[in-house]
């Protein structure tokens, strides 16, 4: 049942390996904290987690339990946990350099899987020493929710969901004590050794991208690749921050227990399936540090048939792709002419951050993805996207100023301007764009 702790057991490899639930095995039973500390390993004590380590002391180890316990409240909110149920819930973790130190004191039992970076059994978690602070914590705060979910929800879900909530929880902002879960990093530098994003980028231009029905998949039952901890974490993050599918996504939550908990997410996102494929392939192409989930999302509209007399349309120079609700057919010209002034980008000129005015031929003095920032950009998208296509919003066409368009296939007209989905928000300005038909 949710809102109740339990003692549900289960184990929990992170990159390189699986993560399945089983009864029990792997905790530690007759652990002794005073054997531990004379076999060299320091106790850090927290509210809600006991780490024995043997690092030495520095301000960013020994602040790991004041990380995690500021994740408690954090977790109990999104999993719809009533806090007060959490006053006596604890882990025990092992923050390991020297292997052997810790199996010597009876910390890492025979019956633990070689885990190459981090594993959770129950109330007890495990972790390799990270290359990074930010990484460290990471990796805390990852096997610290699957540690929470098991104990306290009795479950996590299936694989993708299981590691793409940890992955999505694990990437965080600590900042002068606080705590911030879920966050989409701003830059590499935020995130030293992460590389989530980069990992993404590889596959798609390898052309490896993984469709929702390649994570969703009944027939895995773990994962052993980093780059597999990639894609549900971008999975996880693109459904938890889309207004369209964040409440579905959550009501996941529910089913943590269920063994048919695929056909559940199955069935709960049946109805716009086509529309959430075609989305999240245009999400992975597009992903950069930094990216609004919210802001980039689109609204599908099927577009009629043009008006002889041509129209207009306004287009939002803050947002991502939008339907001009105009349908364009196969083989036919059109006129596509754009107005209008705005202002996009930004830079700091003596300490004073300043945008540039824009015009739908963008700026020639930057540059994104190979056109000049701020054009505008279109594509003809079919009314079903054909199995195993890519959607046209992933190969857009450039019209700036204006330009005449004449299209292979029948489909609604998307428009957007050549920005980072991370620098929408502070856009403004006016963009309308006249469509004629130049065909008779």
């Amino acid at each position: 049942m949710r809102n109740r702790l339990v003692a549900t057991r289960s184990f929990c490899f992170w990159t390189f390996a699986f993560c399945l639930p089983i009864a029990a095995a792997g905790a530690v039973q007759d652990f002794d904290p005073t054997r531990a500390k004379a076999g060299g390993l320091r106790e850090l004590v927290g509210q809600h987690l006991t780490l024995y380590t043997d690092l030495p002391s520095s301000p960013s180890v020994d602040e790991l339990p004041q990380v995690f316990d500021a994740a408690v409240p954090q977790w109990a909110r999104y999993f719809c946990v009533d806090e007060a149920r959490l006053a006596d819930w604890r882990m025990r973790g092992f923050l390991i350099v020297d292997k052997e130190r810790f199996r010597a004191v009876g910390a890492v039992p025979d019956s633990l899987p070689n885990f190459p970076h981090g594993y959770s059994a129950g109330f007890d978690l495990w972790l390799f020493d990270q290359p990074s602070d930010y990484y460290r914590r990471h990796l805390l705060l990852h096997e610290g929710t699957h540690g929470f979910m098991n104990t306290v929800l009795g479950g996590c879900g299936a694989s993708w969901y299981m590691e793409g909530v940890a992955e999505f929880a694990g990437t965080h902002r600590w900042a002068d004590g606080k705590l911030q879960l879920g966050v989409m990093p701003r830059s590499r530098d935020e995130v030293p050794y992460w590389g989530r994003i980069a990992s993404i980028k590889a596959d798609v231009a390898a052309g490896k991208v993984r469709r929702f029905g390649d994570l969703v998949n009944d027939s895995i039952r773990g994962f052993d690749d980093v780059g597999s901890y990639s894609w549900c974490w971008a999975l996880a993050t693109f459904l938890d921050g889309h207004p369209r599918y964040q409440a579905r996504f959550r009501e996941l939550q529910k089913s943590v227990t269920e063994p048919q908990f695929n056909a559940i997410a199955r069935r709960l996102f049946a109805d716009d399936l086509s529309q959430l494929n075609e989305e999240w392939l245009i999400f992975v192409n597009e992903l950069e540090y930094g990216a609004d989930v919210g802001r980039a999302a689109i609204h599908f509209q099927l577009g009629r048939t043009l008006d002889p007399a041509g129209t207009k349309i306004g287009v939002a120079v803050d947002r991502g792709w939008q339907s001009s609700g105009v349908r364009l057919e196969a083989g036919k010209t059109y006129r596509l002419r754009a107005s209008g002034r705005y202002r996009i980008g930004s830079s700091i000129v003596d300490g004073v951050t300043k945008s540039w005015p824009c015009e739908a031929g963008g700026i020639t003095l930057r540059y994104y993805r190979g056109r000049p920032l701020g054009e505008l950009l279109t594509a003809v998208e079919p009314d079903e996207l054909p199995p195993g296509e890519l959607p046209a919003m992933s190969k857009p066409t450039p019209i700036g100023l204006g330009a005449e368009l004449k299209p292979t296939r029948s489909g609604t007209l998307y428009l957007r301007i050549n920005e980072s989905n991370a620098d929408l928000a502070d856009n403004s300005g006016a963009l309308t764009v006249e469509i004629m038909s130049m065909s008779r």
